[in-house]
């Protein structure tokens, strides 16, 4: 069974590992609603508590998925951790720019939880920082949705320093959820040290630099056009694919020494950074899923925890329509 941790300092307290359940319904090519389901039952099994969604992811759709598994866990809604997120405008079916104004706020809620089939949602992310409402509007408004018991514990992502020293005056934020792994470390110069300083969980998504840890990613020429690897991916593109693939071939090698995979060896080094650090692997198979939760027992070597540390990616994080949206105040 899977470890637990305690983020942020005002009781959140979820499995050593989340899933990320947005690639059973967007992003990443089609999915399989039956194995999905089947997936989230296991990952249960294995004692994993948090599920990670949005309304954005489908939109709605994934939402909806996680509901129909939420209403038949038969009285065991109290033993895992949803977080969804508001931020984005979905009026016109798909994303089309962000907003944050506190009356969406509190429609998006109140639908999130029709589809969820829950009276609460454990975690409330800012999905995207939206430059036109103060932030501490934002804050205010989820303060008084936790008031109401909507809510429980307010969380951010992709947001700045900045930002986060803002809302957490007015509300105290639990976690941030950013992109963190051996493929996207920009947090460490500046982020994580103020997460620290004011006791805030991190949560990393992407943690296996999608999928490109693991050793089964492929040129961005070879991905299905629904899948955003095809395109949004600078890192998959040309001549960055190739240079990265020496990434990709260190953690291989690491993990033929402790007779494991990549992705274990990958998401170890994510453990290894820090008792607040709760990273949530997408998923929508069993057999990934397995994979993935069996990290928490490979314990790596300092020497090959240095050697990780000094290894660099090449290319953009994001293209730059997707890149405009990370905030950077």
């Amino acid at each position: 069974m899977l470890k637990s941790r305690l983020l942020g300092q005002q009781g959140l307290t979820v499995s050593e590992f989340g899933l990320g359940c947005m690639g059973m319904s967007h992003a990443y090519g089609p999915a399989d609603e039956k194995e999905s389901l089947a997936t989230l039952d296991r990952a249960l099994a294995l004692g994993v508590q948090f599920f990670d969604t949005a309304e954005f992811y489908g939109p709605y759709k994934n939402e909806e998925l996680l509901g129909r598994w939420i209403a038949g866990l038969q009285g065991q809604r109290e033993k895992i951790v949803i977080a969804t997120k508001f931020g984005f405008d979905i009026s016109q079916t798909r994303a089309s720019g962000l907003d944050s104004r506190p009356e969406h706020i509190r429609q998006v809620v109140d639908a999130s939880l029709k589809r969820l089939q829950t009276d609460y949602i454990d975690v409330l992310y800012q999905h995207r920082v939206d430059p036109e409402v103060p932030i501490e509007e934002v804050a205010g408004t989820v303060g008084e949705l936790i008031q109401a018991g909507k809510v429980k514990y307010f969380g951010l992502s992709e947001a700045s320093v900045k930002t986060i020293r803002r809302a957490n005056q007015v509300q105290p934020v639990s976690v941030l959820q950013s992109e963190y792994s051996l493929w996207e470390r920009q947090l460490e110069e500046d982020v994580i040290p103020a997460l620290r300083e004011l006791n805030i969980g991190l949560v990393p998504f992407s943690p296996l630099g999608r999928g490109f840890l693991t050793g089964s990613a492929k040129p961005a020429e070879s991905y299905p056009k629904d899948d955003f690897r095809s395109w949004g991916d600078p890192r998959l593109q040309g001549d960055n694919y190739q240079a990265n693939m020496q990434m990709a071939q260190v953690v291989k090698e690491i993990a033929t020494r402790y007779e494991t995979t990549p992705a274990r060896v990958a998401l170890a080094w994510l453990l290894a950074q820090g008792e607040d650090i709760v990273p949530i692997p997408g998923s929508k198979s069993i057999r990934h899923l397995e994979d993935n939760m069996g990290a928490g027992s490979v314990m790596l070597s300092q020497d090959d925890l240095v050697c990780l540390n000094q290894m660099t990616v090449t290319g953009a994080r994001y293209i730059p329509e997707f890149e405009r949206l990370t905030d950077k105040a």
